[in-house]
């Protein structure tokens, strides 16, 4: 349910000047619920690189602080699936939940998406991050395939689910 007191989010493109406000987010965000990598531990890469560059990114801020942001990439370099776009990371502060945030970076993915010419958007999440997965449903995403036991965690075998949806009408 979303709460209305406090400040209003804007989301925007990242900027250079985001990436230590985003990589503070990126290690405290950092969840086995979602992550497939282990947490990170000093000394830390950066935030943004060759392959994660500022433009790839949308933020969230609310009173003048950075509390969340998704990913938005095509999915491969490929021209046959240039029209699609892939969400690879949504993240959000522990104290901007419940205000609307990750919908907002996802309503505004899909925005990004549509205005870079993509018909479709896709994304993985693993299948015991029941939370994102309603998010992205009640967004309209739907299962379009699961890797079963596709990652090993702590002894136990969860499987990466492809949700997607259209872009078109």
């Amino acid at each position: 349910m979303k709460r209305s007191e406090g400040p209003e989010t804007r989301i925007r493109g990242a900027e250079p000047g985001d990436e230590d406000a985003l990589a503070v987010l990126d290690r405290d965000t950092w969840s086995p619920l979602h992550a497939v990598l282990p947490a990170p531990t000093p000394p830390y890469e950066p935030f943004f690189d060759a392959r994660h560059r500022p433009e790839d990114y949308l933020v969230a801020v609310r009173g003048g602080a950075v509390v969340g942001y998704v990913r938005v990439v095509p999915p491969t370099p490929l021209a046959a699936n240039a029209h699609v776009r892939q969400i690879q990371g949504l993240a959000v502060a522990e104290t901007a939940r419940g205000h609307g945030v990750a919908r907002a970076l996802l309503r505004a993915a899909m925005d990004k998406a549509r205005a870079d010419g993509a018909v479709r958007i896709t994304l993985r999440v693993l299948s015991h991050n029941a939370p994102a997965r309603a998010l992205y449903a009640s967004e309209g995403f739907v299962v379009e395939g699961v890797l079963p036991d596709e990652f090993l965690f702590d002894g136990r075998y969860v499987d990466d689910v492809l949700m997607g949806r259209t872009l078109r009408g």
